[in-house]
């Protein structure tokens, strides 16, 4: 809120911060919180009706908004991706470290399996035994690290979305879901 500026007794213009006698400030704070960020005002100020506004502010105030609006769309983007490939790279170290587990098990377990097996149906047929096992288990591991893959969504779905709005509001219509 701007306070007209009003000749001081001596006639000369009120210093900044400072009101006229019989004029009352404003009650509280006159800007942003302290911390708070707000949008730059428009050079022609808040208006409704454009006619006495030229045709240079006016572009200048939508390629203001315009570079604004695709700020702001790209940090959107950006953080959906972030947050896809972070999904995506948990899958992969799982299904890496599945890999890995199940090897070094399979190996050891399977020896051993293979030694106390073959004193009952021989040497062979252990050996087939426990090989079956461990194809088992790699299969549960396989399925649950593909399922984790198909839960990542490789598009950005807000930012596409809120783009889908941007024609509309230049042409001055009213965004919504579509």
């Amino acid at each position: 809120m701007t306070v007209p500026q009003q000749p001081l007794p001596h006639g000369g213009p009120n210093p900044p911060g400072q009101y006229p006698p019989d004029a009352v400030p404003p009650p509280g704070p006159v800007g942003p919180p302290a911390g708070a960020t707000a949008p730059p005002p428009h050079a022609a100020g808040g208006y409704t009706d454009v006619g006495g506004v030229s045709v240079g502010e006016l572009v200048g105030n939508v390629t203001r908004d315009l570079s604004t609006l695709m700020r702001q769309e790209l940090t959107l983007a950006r953080a959906e991706l972030k947050a896809e490939a972070s999904k995506a790279g948990k899958a992969a170290g799982a299904l890496g470290a599945a890999g890995v587990a199940g090897l070094l098990a399979a190996l050891f377990l399977s020896v051993c399996l293979w030694w106390a097996l073959g004193h009952l149906i021989g040497n062979g047929w252990s050996a087939l035994v426990v090989a079956a096992i461990w194809g088992i288990v790699a299969a549960v591991l396989y399925a649950n690290g593909r399922t984790k893959l198909r839960e990542v969504q490789p598009t950005p779905e807000r930012t596409v979305d809120t783009l889908k709005n941007v024609p509309d509001a230049l042409r001055g219509e009213a965004g919504g879901p579509r």
